[in-house]
């Protein structure tokens, strides 16, 4: 069996081709720019050259992007936008007017005299065009796809507030991190980019079977296949990433508790702060929320000991020389691809009939405990 898994992060977009009769570690892996760095690029190249921007496509991630949208705005530029790639920007398109960007209806963006920029996610395209440079023929049996989702707030509500509350209920609901991930005809109405991400992959892919699921999570559950991290049932894991900062707390193997951040509002000895509330079990919401961060659950409020932090993400140097001694988690020797070892276990869950063959494919790499 074959899965493409694709980690779209803000950074870089993290590509594995796993292939269930090949070792992991030699799988063909890409650690290439993020979607938003890519259309920033083209962006700031546009604003270079003095031209008008139509921008198109679908709902994506945003931070490079909307800073270069920004940007040409403010140089007194020309920037246009189609209906739904206006929605990546904010759910509601009075702030993406007030950002400077004019919404467009379709048939007056095909008469704009304006540089044409594409908003999306996945470009399987670019994808197979890498792979077919060295001499790879790019086929495989499904597609898992890993994305930060804040979802559709409604105008009234925080989208800190919204997102957090669906993390809390699908913990609830599932007490699994796959509980994170969907099949492409269960993907929530509420979580409008990844419902982008299937609606911009459909008849693109041949028909194969699709997962999304949410990045941190993801993220989370490939550390757990590190060794060392894998022996320890109590424990907190944390996923530094570029944006967000997410940090799980299992008790005797289960979710006894979650808090989710923003990376830029966080100085270490905060996150510390918080990874040691976390484990005592006094961590409240309202302490990350009017931090600026998104929220906190606890499970269980019982205080457990903080003997082992496992850490993840591209940003995990953050905590590099904390006096929590973090153990830097790399399952199958890669850090960058935890978020697809996370979304192949994720796809095992969700496809009992290929579960088997994923799961032995993996264990030959670990040392099952």
């Amino acid at each position: 069996m074959k899965i493409l898994c694709i980690d779209i992060g803000t950074g870089t977009q993290d590509i594995l081709l796993f292939d269930s009769t090949t070792e992991i570690e030699n799988c063909l892996k890409l650690v290439m720019p993020s979607p938003t760095v890519l259309v920033a690029n083209q962006i700031r190249a546009a604003t270079k050259r003095g031209d008008a921007i139509l921008l198109t496509g679908t709902i994506m991630g945003g931070g490079p992007s909307n800073w270069a949208a920004e940007d040409h705005a403010r140089a007194g530029l020309p920037i246009f936008a189609t209906r739904d790639a206006a929605l990546s920007f904010n759910d509601e398109l009075d702030k993406v007017e007030a950002m400077g960007i004019h919404v467009v209806g379709d048939d007056e963006g095909a008469n704009l005299d304006a540089t044409r920029v594409v908003l999306r996610d996945v470009d399987l395209e670019a994808i197979q065009r890498a792979f077919h440079a060295f001499g790879v023929e790019l086929e495989y049996d499904a597609i898992a796809v890993a994305v930060f989702d804040h979802g559709n707030a409604p105008p009234d509500v925080s989208d800190r507030a919204f997102r957090f509350e669906f993390l809390a209920e699908r913990i609830r609901a599932t007490g699994k991190l796959s509980g994170f991930a969907f099949m492409r005809d269960d993907i929530p109405e509420r979580l409008t980019r990844m419902r982008a991400v299937a609606d911009s992959l459909e008849g693109s892919h041949k028909g194969s079977p699709l997962l999304v699921m949410d990045t941190a999570p993801a993220a989370v559950r490939g550390a757990l296949d590190d060794d060392f991290v894998a022996q320890h049932k109590n424990a907190l894991i944390a996923n530094i990433g570029n944006f967000h900062a997410l940090a799980f707390r299992f008790t005797d193997g289960e979710i006894s508790g979650v808090f989710e951040h923003h990376t830029g509002e966080l100085k270490q000895a905060q996150l510390e702060h918080f990874l040691r509330e976390l484990a005592n079990g006094t961590l409240t919401n309202d302490a990350v929320f009017y931090s600026q961060g998104h929220g906190a659950v606890l499970f269980d409020a019982r205080a457990q000991s903080l003997d082992f932090l496992a850490v993840t993400g591209p940003r995990r140097s953050m905590l590099l020389h904390s006096e929590l001694s973090p153990y830097l988690a790399v399952p199958y020797g890669d850090m960058m691809q935890a978020g697809n070892f996370g979304l192949l276990h994720a796809f095992a869950d969700l496809n009992p009939h290929a579960r088997e063959e994923i799961e032995n494919a993996l264990a030959k790499s670990r040392v099952v405990v």
